[in-house]
């Protein structure tokens, strides 16, 4: 048997919230061996994440928030592999506003484990950029999938609905500050960083968000 390996893919689409439209590219994670897989957000391309799981079993299309650019592939994508999308129930009322005749399979839950491929996926319900954003920890990769609570360069944007600085704030301070600081941090856009590297700033942010 493979060991669990981690592969990356680019979809370039656009996010829309509050009225407003922008142009992003977005961070497709696949964790999986040579025979199954789990896709942790689904985004823009649902051809194109399939291509890359190619004929591996689909475990779940886990969803980190409900964005519509984290999701707006996951019913598609679901739909080709007959795998179940999982969100975090406070995303709901996000979700819906993308997909308000489909609802996700299953949910999420702080304390959650996935198993994929011989390893864990540990759920961690870090709220602020979205009120159900969940982070992954895959401790047997070293890594951490941070979707938009965390990102090089400081926390995840919260001016717009649903979003709280406060509470990422605390998110990012109680749940990814704790990792070990080597932990890698494979975020929802742009490149991925480590908890270590981030700290020295982010204790700038703590600072400021209370």
């Amino acid at each position: 048997m493979s060991a669990a390996r981690i592969e990356h893919l680019v979809t370039s689409g656009t996010f829309e919230l509050d009225g407003g439209s922008w142009e992003v590219d977005n961070n497709v994670w696949i964790v999986g061996d040579d025979t199954e897989a789990a896709v942790i957000d689904a985004a823009h391309d649902a051809e194109a994440i399939a291509a890359v799981v190619g004929d591996r079993r689909l475990v779940a299309i886990i969803s980190t928030h409900a964005h519509n650019d984290h999701i707006d592939a996951a019913p598609a994508l679901a739909e080709l592999t007959g795998a179940p999308i999982l969100l975090h129930p406070d995303d709901l009322p996000l979700w819906k506003l993308t997909h308000p005749d489909r609802l996700p399979d299953g949910e999420l839950a702080d304390g959650q484990v996935i198993e994929v491929a011989g390893t864990t996926l540990a759920v961690l319900h870090t709220p602020g950029h979205a009120p159900g954003a969940v982070c992954l920890h895959a401790p047997g990769l070293g890594t951490v999938f941070t979707g938009d609570t965390l990102f090089q360069g400081g926390p995840g944007a919260t001016g717009r609905s649903f979003s709280h600085f406060p509470t990422i704030i605390d998110s990012i301070r109680e749940r990814l500050l704790a990792l070990p600081p080597e932990t890698v941090v494979r975020t929802g856009h742009g490149d991925s960083t480590t908890v270590g590297a981030e700290a020295p700033s982010l204790a700038e942010w703590i600072a400021r968000g209370h």
